[in-house]
Formats: structure tokens, sequence, C-alpha cells
């Protein structure tokens, strides 16, 4: 999640309360305070409110919760005098964009890096890392309007991007630069790269990649240009809306941009939604006899417009916010305002006796036998990528995939847990060795349906660990469980040749062991011999699975 870094005095100055107060009551509208170090605070936000990721942000929603001044912000918009094209020729390689401009800002030092963290924390929060949304922040009067985006031939076009003196095509860009190296995999297998020029043919923008030199923003900078392009309409709408809605939270003035070509519109577009809730439906949702009035004040604080209509709230959505997707958003909203410390707790009607799941119970026995066998016992995310799990030689069958990824490191869930101690291993290697680390998780396979399941997974590193050791480790946790199985020998996957095994037990593998193949302990520039074992325990009959 982003930590946003605040500025205390500033906060002070835009919300007019107090640092304490502001501190005390910030993780109430979904923050954590991470530290404070001197006069900056570092608050961390989830990321289902993209809006609150700069201290503008922070600040319109602190006004609201703490009445300072409440109700829908009201942002002027002027008509549009300048004009952007939107070829064809973009589709096949990243399809969308809208634009604005921001004009009469005031700009130091402070404000820009306070502009440039929004921009990245926008790009990693809306835009799933720049592949799904990218913003572009120009000085306008750099430029010379109206505005073109369109795809090139990616080695025309030369122009100097950021932090480089030296002039490139976007292919070379892909190669050289330490962005264009780090976002490449967005757009590198597409026939065309999308650039956005100006007037006099001069290359503001290659997205997702980086900005030209030509347009840089800067402390003389006084109105700005803001181009978002992607693949979905809705997120680059939202990320430009934030974006400008923070800079005339810095007293700039909006004015749109009229997109032709493939499209026709104006943006941005900061017209409120409006929704309909039923009273009846609050109080079911909260349980608490939330009444009107208090429902309607408490989106107020939230910066919502809300008018009762009878036995209905009609409300008006800010249009910067990304998150609501329901009218139970909204009624969440109308928790936050009223305040869950004023909601009163109350018992079940339909008591309950509570006892250990089986799969739980197992998990303890197995637990007690891998610390016995002196391992530490560690916990990891259930997401990965296939690449990952082919370091290993370990072939993703039918992996349970991800729709909408937040990066690409998470785009399956995953088969093993190998991979996940593995790296474990590399984020620790400059510590004492031996270390033996294990884990009882989740894994999910696919074939007509998804099964889930849980492995145990266990990995040693050091100058002494062998076959024999990785094998009597096994034996010693499968006689813990009461059970008799075969070991045959396993001539695939991450191990050496004649040293690694599969474990079955009536006829099913239920687990594999082995000693790590040494090419593949180099990919984890990792330096000595390396023992891993993996078992499914519930493939064990449940009437063999008794500690002794």
């Amino acid at each position: 999640m982003p930590v946003i870094e605040i500025d205390l005095p500033e906060i002070e100055e835009l919300v007019q309360k107090d640092r304490e107060t502001i501190l005390d009551r910030v993780p109430m509208i979904g923050a954590d305070v991470e530290r404070i170090e001197g006069e900056t605070a570092y608050i961390e936000f989830f990321p289902n409110r993209p809006d609150l990721f700069s201290i503008e942000g922070i600040a319109r929603a602190l006004k609201g919760f703490l009445e300072t001044e409440t109700g829908l912000p009201q942002y002027k918009t002027k008509q549009p005098k300048t004009k952007m094209k939107i070829h064809q020729s973009v589709n096949q390689v990243r399809p969308e964009a809208v634009g604005a401009i921001v004009k009469n800002l005031k700009l130091n030092e402070k404000t820009i890096k306070t502009i440039m963290d929004l921009q990245e924390n926008l790009h990693w929060g809306l835009g799933r890392d720049r592949k799904k949304v990218s913003i572009g922040i120009h000085d306008l009067d750099k430029t010379t309007p109206p505005f073109t985006y369109k795809a090139v031939n990616p080695n025309t076009h030369p122009f100097t991007p950021l932090n480089t003196n030296q002039k490139m095509t976007p292919k070379q860009i892909l190669k050289k630069h330490p962005k264009g190296q780090k976002y490449k995999h967005i757009i590198q297998n597409s026939k065309k790269y999308p650039i956005i020029t100006d007037n006099q043919n001069q290359i503001l923008s290659f997205p997702p990649i980086i900005n030209s030199k030509l347009t840089e923003v800067n402390t003389n900078t006084k109105n700005v240009f803001i181009d978002v392009t992607g693949t979905q309409k809705h997120s680059i709408n939202k990320a430009l809306n934030i974006i400008t809605t923070a800079l005339a939270e810095r007293n700039g003035q909006i004015e749109q941009i009229q997109l032709t070509g493939k499209t026709n519109q104006k943006t941005p577009n900061l017209k409120p939604k409006k929704h309909t809730i039923k009273h009846k439906e609050i109080q079911n949702l909260i349980g608490q006899n939330i009444t009107p009035q208090q429902a309607t004040k408490a989106l107020e604080k939230m910066r919502y417009k809300a008018k009762q209509k009878q036995n209905k709230i009609e409300v008006w959505t800010p249009n910067y916010r990304a998150d609501i997707l329901h009218k139970w958003d909204i009624i969440e909203d109308i928790a936050i305002g009223y305040g869950y410390q004023n909601i009163q707790p109350k018992l079940p009607k339909t008591p309950g006796i509570g006892s250990s799941h089986p799969t739980e119970e197992l998990g303890d026995k197995l637990r007690d036998i891998m610390t016995g066998l002196g391992y530490n016992e560690v916990m990891t995310l259930t997401l990965t990528n296939k690449q990952e799990t082919k370091k290993l030689n370990k072939q993703t069958k039918n992996p349970v995939k991800i729709q909408n990824p937040i990066s690409t490191d998470h785009t399956i869930l995953r088969e093993t847990i190998y991979p996940k101690l593995m790296q474990i291993l590399k984020l620790n290697k400059h510590r004492d060795l031996p270390q033996k680390i294990f884990e009882y998780g989740e894994c999910f396979h696919q074939n007509k349906k998804i099964n889930e399941c849980r492995h145990l997974t266990a990995i040693a590193i050091g100058p002494k660990m062998n076959y024999s050791q990785i094998k009597s480790h096994t034996e010693a946790i499968l006689n813990e469980l009461n059970t008799k199985t075969k070991h045959k020998p396993l001539q695939n996957g991450p191990y050496i040749p004649g040293r690694a095994a599969k474990i079955t037990k009536n006829n099913k593998k239920i687990g594999e062991y082995g000693e790590i193949h040494p090419k593949i302990i180099q990919k984890y520039e990792l330096n000595h011999p390396i023992t891993a074992l993996e078992i499914e325990p519930q493939k064990i009959p449940k009437n063999q699975t008794k500690t002794h």
C-alpha cells in the first residue's frame, strides 16, 4: 500500500486543525500512521482510495471529516480552447487517452515532489504499474497546441527523454533508458509505439514509458498539460479527475481539452454522479438505527452532497472517487462518517460453539513436527507468476489466472510453494547458515474446477545439506503421521538427477523431496547446497494422520 509523505505544518494549514487532532483522526478514514520523523508524517492509505494518495486529497477529506468544510467540493472547469486528436493507429497498442490543462499554478520544489509522488502512486494504485494507466505532466508553455496522440514506427521520431541529454528513438529508449528497461514489457511486442506530439511535431511523451525533457515541469512552470493514456476509459478518466482536482486544491484553474479523431468528448468531466438509497437499506447494512438526518450529515462529512427525500436519500458522489462501485460503498462511508465508535456492538442472536477445523488440526501437528526438526515457519503470498515457477523447472499445467493482476509479479495462484521459499533464502543470503524454513499453506490446482489444497513445503540451505538429510526429515514427518509410503526415483523437477524421490501412497503421488540442482541455486544468487521437500498431507487417509 502507498505510504504518503505529509508535511505536518502544511497539512495543519490546509485543514485548519492541529497535528495532534489530524494524526488522531486520520486512521478513521482508512489509514495507518506508519511513523513520524521531525516535521514529516508517513501515512499508509488503503489502495481503494487513490484520491487520498496526495496531501491535497488527504486535506480535502479531513476538512470534511473534521467538519471544517463539508459537502461536495465544487470545481469550476473552463470550456476547452485546446484540442487533442486521438488517431486510430493507437487501437492495437494503447487505445485510450484523455487530457486536461491546469493554469495559474504556483509551484515550488515541495509541491512538484508532491505532484510527482501522486503521479507514481496513481501509476501503481489505478494503473497496475502503468499497464492500465499512465500519466504525463508537461509545462504547457513549452508546447504548441493542438496535440496528437498516435502510434509510430519504433525506429523513428527520436527525442530527448527525461534524465538524459541524448536523443533516442522509442526503440532505443526501451534498450538504454532505465525507465524503458523497467516498463518495456508493456509495449515491446507491439509493431508501433504510442507518442504524443504538438503542432510543431515536438514529442511530449512516449507513454507509458517516459516524458520528453522538453516539457519538464520546474518551479517556473505556471500552466500544465496533463495526458493520461491506457487501456480502460473508466480508469484513465478517474486518474485524470484525481490529479486535476488535486491541482485545483492548489488554486489551479482547470480547463477542459476537446478530444477529436476517433472520439469526441471534453475532458475532464467532473460532474457528480447521482444515486438514490433507501433509508431502510442503510439501517439494515450498518445494523444501527441511524436516522435520515444522521445519514445525511455523515455523507456531507465524507464530501458527498446529500438530500433527504421521504424514505430515501439522494446522493451525489464526487467524480474523483474511483472506489464507488455500488450503493454499499456509499453506505460504508455513512458508517465511517457516523463514526465506528458510535456503533454499538451486539451479540449474535444465534449462539454457537467454535471448534478447530480438521485442516488446521493437521496443520498444528505438522508445525510441531517441523519445529522439532529445527525448521522455522514462514508465511508467503499465494499469488505468483509463471516465470517464477519456471525458474525451478516446474511447469504450470493449467494455473488459476488473476483477471486483473495488480502487477506482473502476481498473475496466477501458486501450484507449489517452492518458489516463494527460494525467494526468502535469496533475501536472507547475508545471514548465518544453516537456514531451515517451512510453510504449510494453500496451493491451487485447476482441472475441470479449481481445487484448493494445503502443501507442507520445507527448504534448507547450508554446506552440509544433502539427499540423506532431506530423506531422513521426510521419513520422520511421515513416521510421525503414522503412515506408510513408498519412495521412487524422481527424474524431473528442480533436483539433481539421482538425488530426488517421489512419495506415493496407494499408488498416488503425495509429495516429493530431493537436493536442488546447482543451476537453479545460481538463479537465486545462492552458493550453498539446498534440499527441499513438498508433501500434500490431505492426500493421506484421515485415519492415518494421527501422531504417535
